[in-house]
This record gives C-alpha cells, sequence and structure tokens, in this order.
C-alpha cells in the first residue's frame, strides 16, 4: 500500500504533508503536490496532516487514475522537502469541482 494525492490538492496545494513525511517522497507541481508511490514507504504520517483530506491511501475504491497521475508526475516534477506556502486563494478553492480537468497545471513547481 502506498498513499497517493488527489483532486482535492489541485489549486490547494497545502504542504503540511510535507513537513512530516520520513522519506521526501513529496513532489511539486505548479499547483498541486504528488507523492511518488515506489518511494512512499506506507507510513500513513502525511494522510491527517492534509487540512482538506486530499491524500488517501491506495487501497480505497476509484483511485487507479490518481496512482497513476502521482506517479507520472513524481518524475516529472522537483522534489520538495520543506513546507511552503499555500496559494493565497486555498480556501476558497475547497470544494470546487473539476479541478483536474479545469485547474491542473501539467507545470512544475519550485521545490525545495
Amino acid at each position: 500500500m502506498t498513499y497517493v494525492v488527489t483532486e482535492d490538492c489541485i489549486a490547494c496545494k497545502h504542504m503540511d504533508c510535507v513537513s512530516v513525511c520520513p522519506v521526501d517522497c513529496f513532489y511539486e507541481g505548479e499547483n498541486m503536490l504528488v507523492i511518488n508511490p515506489d518511494e512512499c514507504i506506507d507510513c500513513g504520517v502525511c494522510e491527517p496532516e492534509c487540512p482538506i483530506d486530499a491524500i488517501k491511501p491506495d487501497m480505497d475504491a476509484g483511485l487507479e487514475p490518481w496512482i497513476e497521475l502521482n506517479r507520472k508526475y513524481s518524475r516529472l516534477w522537483p522534489n520538495i522537502t520543506e513546507m511552503g506556502q499555500p496559494p493565497a486563494n486555498a480556501k476558497e478553492m475547497e470544494g470546487v469541482p473539476n479541478k483536474l480537468r479545469d485547474l491542473f497545471s501539467e507545470a512544475p513547481g519550485e521545490g525545495s
């Protein structure tokens, strides 16, 4: 089992999870984070840290597309090891529907 970042992170990009990850398996895109499933040690400490419940165990139903998205972009985006600032409008973006279709950016983040 591993953990994956899901659609709720898009345009919210809270980074509380990054500060608790013991193996630094988070990667930063322009407007979301992903977890490298090959580096995740399944400790689960990141899941309760996410204030918008965007991190899920890969065993949850329907997450196959998110597992692949996390795998793909963790190979393309820079590793992030320190907590940064979420976007100024993160609170307003919580719960917005269709983020993958309407808001997702393939661009890399700045990394740390």
